[in-house]
């Protein structure tokens, strides 16, 4: 045996022992990393343990030098520090798929709009409400291809009132921040109360009361789970949505055809087109905005999205097309065949009685399919309840982190909860408990007056905060070219959605002073045009309180690369180039898809 043995014995010794001190630290940290479910849903309250969100990046992403866009901010002296402040860095899970947004972007806000006020539309004729609905289709499209070039590039959490504070003023993005999150958190207690009322269908024995707390408990359990409670609750409600809706289309059809017990109905519902005039048709316009309002949700998801937010988000915002053409045009035409604007369930009935589904379903004589549709609406008013709690705790967040809300509701935990804005919205939801109220319905009426027109503010903001970008972009010399997205409609498209959005902000001012049928009253006046005084009331205040009376941050003077997502612009073009070619090469029908979908 050789010398050297007994120092390799010694030490293989010393190498066994270390192995099995290693297997013994190992397993105990193994035993120490499998805490109970308990201690696991309280740790999951903590704020994270690294703030390495992958979020998008502070610095500039164009060929100009780090040093340079340094010297130009510290020069753009004009610009607001809250617009610097509002990098985002609030650690929000990107764990939403494309399924997930496309189906948002399809069926995500198809709710009480369509399925049931279109009921009250109907009344002012079937034509009124096609010109209607397509009128505010057509800005909507715009609006939305405004928001998904904005989006790809600045994918950040609250979009709109970020926007807004960035590329036309802060104290318009104040207000506009807090008009959106105004609606979503009362929304909320409306489309508890709304789901309530919807059992009464069936049996209105049981107090309302004691479903709205069911609701309740389950809207917040399901944002209590995060994006994954969020996301997929959107995902299966708008399958059965757009299922439900289609089956119904086709059922129309066949009982328009002569079907049901009517017999053929043909077109002899559309006779008269229009039963209150031009004023009829605009006070249709606010109701086919409050149906399609929700459609820029989509844009929200932006900041909390898994996979290239330059194809996924674009993508998605374009199946909004889809939807406006089959879900809504094509539904309310069949709508419009099937019940007659003088139909006295229209006017008479409440709740989802008053359905022009219903109504269609029950007068072609069909037994039990109305109580499958009203299953459809429950689930319709519940997605839009849940959209509402992640609407208002986003949109908070990003006011927040920009220095426009208290700084409380920048927390956001380990499972990527803003829980500060879930728990505002779970206050606000009490109020859904005044249902049982015999003066519930005034209560809501003036709650609804609050956010009425928010809708309308949103997509004008949208859209100027597009025109401002572009501005910005053109005096600061960068080209279009560089987009990661550029928007279908472009410059000409924005200008039409917010003149649009202005028009019918007046004619329903006109409105409001003159409405349908009755006498000029300061109660009619405010329940329908509150929210544009609110509006004012934010704008104003915070100018008085900033004590900057700018109109607008000039475009020379717009930071375009704070918040802007970090890509290689050289790689992106190549890119493109590379997927301009390969649709070049498809067929014509392929490329007219693509360009919509």
């Amino acid at each position: 045996m050789s010398s050297s043995s007994p120092v390799a014995s010694i030490k293989s010794q010393e190498k066994s022992i270390n192995d099995i001190n290693a297997t013994s630290v190992s397993s105990a940290s193994v035993n120490e990393s499998k805490p109970g479910v308990w201690k696991n849903f309280k740790d999951s309250f903590k704020p994270p343990e690294s703030s390495n969100s992958g979020r998008p990046q502070n610095k500039s992403t164009s060929s100009t030098s780090d040093s340079d866009s340094i010297t130009k901010n510290n020069n753009n002296n004009n610009n607001n520090d809250d617009i610097e402040e509002g990098s985002i860095h609030a650690p929000l899970k990107q764990t939403l798929k494309k399924r997930q947004l496309q189906m948002i972007a399809l069926g995500g806000c198809v709710g009480s709009g369509l399925l049931v006020a279109s009921g009250l539309a109907m009344q002012n004729g079937p034509a009124s409400m096609i010109v209607a609905w397509t009128i505010v289709s057509t800005f909507l499209y715009c609006t939305m291809q405004s928001l998904a070039e904005l989006s790809s590039s600045y994918p950040v959490t609250g979009s709109f009132a970020t926007y807004s504070v960035k590329f036309v003023d802060p104290s318009w993005g104040f207000a506009m921040g807090w008009n959106y999150a105004m609606f979503w958190v009362i929304v909320l207690p409306l489309e508890l109360v709304a789901s309530a009322l919807t059992i009464n269908f069936w049996n209105s024995n049981i107090n309302s009361d004691a479903w709205v707390a069911i609701f309740y408990v389950l809207i917040f359990f399901l944002n209590l789970c995060g994006n994954r409670g969020f996301g997929e609750t959107e995902f299966v409600a708008s399958i059965i949505k757009l299922l439900g809706i289609v089956g119904f289309n086709i059922l129309a059809i066949v009982l328009i055809c002569g079907g049901g017990d009517q017999g053929f109905i043909g077109g002899k519902n559309w006779h008269p087109p229009f039963t209150t005039g031009f004023k009829g048709v605009v006070s249709v316009l606010l109701t086919a905005t409050y149906s399609l309002a929700g459609t820029e949700l989509v844009g929200l998801t932006s900041s909390e999205s898994a996979g290239d937010s330059r194809k996924i988000l674009p993508k998605a915002i374009k199946q909004v097309v889809w939807r406006i053409v089959i879900f809504y045009l094509l539904t309310l035409t069949l709508l419009g065949c099937l019940v007659s604007p003088k139909n006295p369930d229209l006017a008479s009935a409440s709740g989802n009685a008053a359905s022009p589904f219903v109504i269609a379903i029950k007068e072609g004589g069909i037994k039990g399919l109305p109580s499958v549709f009203n299953v459809i609406i429950l689930v319709a008013l519940l997605a839009i309840a849940n959209s509402a709690v992640y609407g208002f705790s986003r949109t908070v967040l990003a006011l927040a982190e920009q220095g426009l809300a208290p700084k409380i509701y920048t927390y956001v935990d380990r499972k990527g909860r803003p829980l500060a804005g879930i728990a505002t919205s779970a206050f606000v939801g009490l109020l859904s408990f005044i249902s049982a109220y015999k003066k519930q319905a005034d209560v809501f009426d003036w709650l609804v007056s609050l956010s009425g027109l928010s809708t309308l503010f949103t997509w004008g903001s949208i859209n100027g905060a597009f025109i401002r970008y572009r501005m910005a972009m053109k005096a600061q010399g960068r080209s279009v070219e560089d987009l990661a997205y550029k928007s279908n409609t472009g410059l000409i498209g924005a200008y039409y959605g917010l003149i649009a959005n202005v028009v019918i902000l007046g004619l329903q001012f006109w409105l409001a002073l003159f409405p349908v049928g009755e006498s000029p009253k300061a109660v009619t006046f405010f329940k329908t045009y509150l929210g544009g005084v609110i509006v004012l009331v934010f704008y104003v205040g915070h100018k008085i309180w900033s004590r900057t009376w700018r109109l607008y941050i000039k475009a020379k003077d717009i930071d375009l690369d704070n918040g802007k997502m970090a890509v290689d612009i050289e790689l992106i073009k190549q890119e493109i180039e590379e997927e301009k070619a390969a649709l070049r090469a498809k067929p014509l029908y392929y490329r007219i898809y693509d360009f919509w979908c």
